[in-house]
C-alpha cells in the first residue's frame, strides 16, 4: 500500500463488516419447526441464519455477487437446462416472478382480491426484498442510521394513480402525519449554519482543486445534481462575484451571464409548436453551444441535469425537456405551457413531478421507498414486520426466517433466480403455469394457476420462451439505465458545519457529488440533530458514454458497472471526499466508518426519449409503443414492473401491478378463495 492509499484510510478494515464498533445488532432469527421446512429447502436456506440481515451488509450491494450469475448465462445465450428441475410440489394461486415494489404490490392486489385464503409465492433473486428500494442500515455507538440504497423517494403524491394511492392506504402511510413530524428536521441544517451548496471543480478538469461556494440552498440535504436535478439549481444564481471565483476563462463567464439573463427568441417567425419540435430534437448541450453559442465551459454546470431520472447528460437531453425542467437559456422564445399530465415524468418544471403544480411535492422516508416494501411485507406477513404503525416500520427489525414458511397465504423466497416461466399446455387452454428457478446451485420447480412476471421487462423474453415473436422484440426495446447509489457512514458533519453547506456538486468526477442524508426521521430511526453525531452521506454516479446514442450509453455504462472492483469504489470515494471536503477538515481515514455501492447495472426503466424514439411514443399514450405491446397478456402470464409503463416511479410500477393482476383475474375467472384452507 502506498503512502497515497495509507493517507486515504484505504488500510482501515471497515468496509465490509456488518457491525461498527462491535455494537452488534442483535439479529436473532426464529428457526422453523422441522415440520414446516420442506426437504428440498433443507440443502440451501441462508435466510433462517440467525445473523441473516442483508439492510447491514456493506461492500458491494444492489446488484449483489450471487444475484445475478445465474441471468448472466441467459446473456452469453447459454440457457438453462431445467428438465431435470426437483419439483417441490407446490402450487400456488399466483407466482410473482420479482420481489420488488410492484411484485409485492401484485401479491397485495392479488390477496385483497381474492381473499386471504389465496396461496401466493413471490421469487427474487436477490438476498432482500424490495428490488430497487433497498436500504443501508448502520449502527454506531447504539445508534441506528438509515438511508436508501435505490428507489428514493414518493414523487408527487397528489399525482399518483388510484390504485397507488390506494395501497400506500392499505399498507398504514399517512403522508401529511409524516410532512408534520417533520416540520422541525426541514430547518434542521438551515439552523446549524448550513445556508448554501458548493460546486467543486476538479483539477482533473480544470488543472486545479477548487471549492466555490453558493448561498442560499436549500437546507434539507441531497440537493444538487448528487440527484440528478442539475447543477445550476434550475440554472439560476450565477452572478458575477461567484463566477470570479471560479476558474472559468473570461468568456465563459460572461456567457453564464448571459445565458442566464435575458435572450431574444432564437427561432423567431416560427410558432410554439414548431419551435417544440426542433427542441424535441436537438439535445440542451447543442442548444446551448449551437444556438445560444455559449463557451463549452458553461455545459460544466449543466451535464448531470436529468440523469437521475434518465441516467445520461445533457448531449442525450432533449433541449425541450431542459426547457420543461427549467433549465435556462429560453426566457425569450414564448413557448406556450406544457398541457398538464405531458412529460410528467421529468423532474421539476411547471409540471413536473417533483415541484409540478398540485403535485404534492415528493415525500423521502429516511431509507427511501425502502419504507414501503417494508410496510408491504408487513401487510403481506404480518409476523415477519413487528409493528401495527408507519412509525414503528422505521426501526422494525425484519425476521427474514418468516418469509418463506408454509401455511400463509404470501410466501417470499429470496436468493432464487427464475430460469424459466412456462404453461402446462396451450397458453389458451392450460390449467396452470409451471415456473422454474435456481436456488443454492439447484434448480426447483412450483406450480401456479397464474403467474405474473415483474421483473426486468427486456429479461422475459429469455424465461418464456413461448411468447410470441413480436412481443418479444417490444420487450428488448427498452434498455435500462445504470446508476450507483453509494451509502457512506461517517462519525459526525463538523466537516459540513464549517464550510456552511448541506451538500457539494462535483460535476466531473467519479460521483456527481456527496450530500447530507435528507433531514427525516420516522418513529424512532432518528436523523441526527448535531453535527458531532454520526451522519449518513449519499453519493451518486451514472456511468456514461457522452457522445453516444443513449441504449449504447447504457451498455457502456452496465458494463462499467461490472467490472468495476469495490475496492476501485473504495478509493474513489475516499480520494473525492477528502479532496471535496478539505476545507470542512474531513479525514477519510478518520471519518469513514462503513461503505454500502449500490450498484445497479440494470438501474431505471427505459423512458422514451425524442432525440432517439418516435414523438409520438413521448408525447402520447399510444399503443404502438413497445412498453404497450410488451406487456399484452400471454394466456395465464402477465407482466408488471415499471419498466411495462417506461417510467422510473414507484406509482408505475404499482399501476402495473394492479394492472396484471386484474387481467389474471378476468384472464382465468379466478373464483374467490377466502373459505379455502
Amino acid at each position: 500500500m502506498n503512502s497515497s492509499d495509507h493517507s486515504l484510510g484505504m488500510h482501515r478494515d471497515i468496509t465490509r463488516r456488518d457491525f461498527l464498533n462491535g455494537v452488534s445488532l442483535g439479529v436473532v432469527g426464529s428457526l422453523l419447526a422441522p415440520e414446516l421446512i420442506g426437504a428440498f429447502e433443507q440443502e440451501f436456506a441462508p435466510e433462517r441464519a440467525p445473523d441473516y440481515y442483508p439492510p447491514t451488509r456493506t461492500g458491494m450491494r444492489g446488484s449483489h455477487d450471487g444475484s445475478f450469475e445465474v441471468a448472466h448465462q441467459f446473456r452469453d445465450r447459454r440457457p438453462w437446462d431445467v428438465s431435470a428441475a426437483i419439483n417441490t410440489g407446490e402450487s400456488y394461486d399466483l407466482v410473482v416472478v420479482g420481489g420488488g415494489l410492484s411484485g409485492l404490490a401484485a401479491a397485495h392486489y392479488f390477496i385483497k382480491e381474492v381473499g386471504r385464503g389465496a396461496k401466493v409465492l413471490v421469487l427474487d433473486n436477490h438476498d432482500d426484498f424490495g428490488g430497487h428500494a433497498k436500504r443501508n442500515e448502520f449502527h454506531h455507538n447504539g445508534r441506528m442510521l438509515a438511508l436508501n440504497g435505490g428507489t428514493l423517494n414518493i414523487e408527487s403524491p397528489l399525482r399518483y394513480n388510484l390504485p397507488a394511492r390506494q395501497l400506500l392506504q392499505d399498507v398504514g402511510i399517512d403522508l401529511d402525519r409524516f410532512v408534520s413530524a417533520n416540520a422541525k428536521n426541514r430547518e434542521l441544517y438551515r439552523s446549524h449554519g448550513l445556508t448554501g451548496s458548493a460546486l467543486f471543480f476538479d483539477k482533473e478538469t480544470w488543472g486545479l482543486d477548487k471549492l466555490v461556494v453558493r448561498s442560499s440552498a436549500p437546507g434539507g440535504g441531497r440537493g444538487g445534481p448528487s440527484t440528478g436535478s442539475g447543477q445550476g439549481g434550475r440554472g439560476g444564481g450565477y452572478n458575477r462575484d461567484f463566477l470570479a471565483q471560479t476558474p472559468l476563462s473570461p468568456k465563459a463567464r460572461e456567457d453564464m451571464l448571459r445565458l442566464n439573463g435575458p435572450l431574444p427568441d432564437f427561432m423567431p417567425g416560427l410558432s410554439s409548436a414548431e419551435k417544440k419540435v426542433r427542441l424535441a430534437k436537438m439535445s440542451y448541450a447543442d442548444f446551448v453551444l449551437n444556438i445560444v453559442k455559449a463557451d463549452k465551459q458553461v455545459l460544466w454546470f449543466y451535464q448531470n441535469t436529468g440523469a437521475g431520472n434518465f441516467c445520461v447528460g445533457i448531449d442525450a437531453l432533449p433541449a425541450l425537456f431542459g426547457w420543461q425542467m427549467g433549465l435556462p437559456g429560453f426566457n425569450g422564445m414564448n413557448l406556450e405551457p406544457t398541457p398538464n399530465g405531458v412529460l410528467a415524468d421529468l423532474p421539476g418544471g411547471q409540471h413536473g413531478r417533483q415541484n409540478g403544480s398540485g403535485g404534492g411535492g415528493a415525500i423521502h422516508f429516511p431509507d427511501g421507498n425502502a419504507t414501503i416494501a417494508r410496510l408491504l411485507v408487513r401487510w403481506l406477513l404480518p409476523d415477519a414486520v413487528p409493528g401495527q404503525t408507519m412509525e414503528d416500520v422505521g426501526a422494525a427489525h425484519v425476521n427474514y426466517a418468516l418469509l418463506d414458511r408454509a401455511g400463509q397465504s404470501a410466501r417470499i423466497r429470496l436468493n432464487s433466480t427464475v430460469v424459466n416461466v412456462r404453461h402446462d399446455g396451450t397458453p389458451s387452454s392450460a390449467k396452470e403455469t409451471v415456473v422454474s428457478y435456481v436456488r443454492g446451485g439447484k434448480t426447483y420447480q412450483v406450480r401456479g394457476r397464474a403467474s405474473v412476471m415483474a421483473c426486468w421487462n427486456m429479461f422475459i423474453p429469455s424465461i418464456v420462451p413461448d411468447i410470441p415473436a413480436k412481443q418479444k422484440e417490444a420487450l428488448a426495446y427498452g434498455v435500462k439505465g445504470p446508476l450507483v447509489y453509494t451509502s457512506v457512514a461517517v462519525r459526525d458533519w463538523t466537516a459540513f458545519q464549517k464550510m456552511g453547506v448541506s451538500s457539494v456538486n462535483s460535476p466531473t468526477m467519479y460521483h456527481t457529488g456527496v450530500s447530507l442524508a435528507e433531514a427525516v426521521s420516522l418513529g424512532d430511526l432518528q436523523h441526527p440533530q448535531s453535527p458531532d453525531e454520526p451522519i449518513v452521506l449519499h453519493m451518486t454516479r451514472y456511468p456514461c458514454a457522452p457522445g453516444k446514442p443513449r441504449k449504447e450509453q447504457h451498455r457502456i455504462g452496465r458494463a462499467d458497472l461490472l467490472s468495476t472492483s469495490f475496492d476501485t469504489f473504495e478509493r474513489k470515494i475516499r480520494d473525492q471526499l477528502a479532496r471535496s471536503l478539505s476545507e470542512g477538515g474531513f479525514d477519510p481515514a478518520r471519518d469513514i466508518m462503513a461503505i454500502a455501492v449500490n450498484r445497479w447495472p440494470h438501474g431505471y426503466a427505459y423512458t422514451y426519449n425524442s432525440l432517439y424514439d418516435p414523438l409520438e411514443w413521448v408525447f402520447t399514450s399510444t399503443d404502438t409503443r413497445p412498453c404497450v405491446v410488451g406487456r399484452q397478456p400471454f394466456g395465464s402470464i402477465t407482466i408488471a414492473n415499471s419498466d411495462a409503463a417506461a417510467s422510473p416511479h414507484t406509482d408505475a410500477a404499482f399501476l402495473e401491478a394492479h394492472r396484471a393482476v386484474q387481467e389474471v383475474l378476468q384472464r382465468r375467472a379466478m373464483p374467490m378463495l377466502t373459505d379455502r384452507t
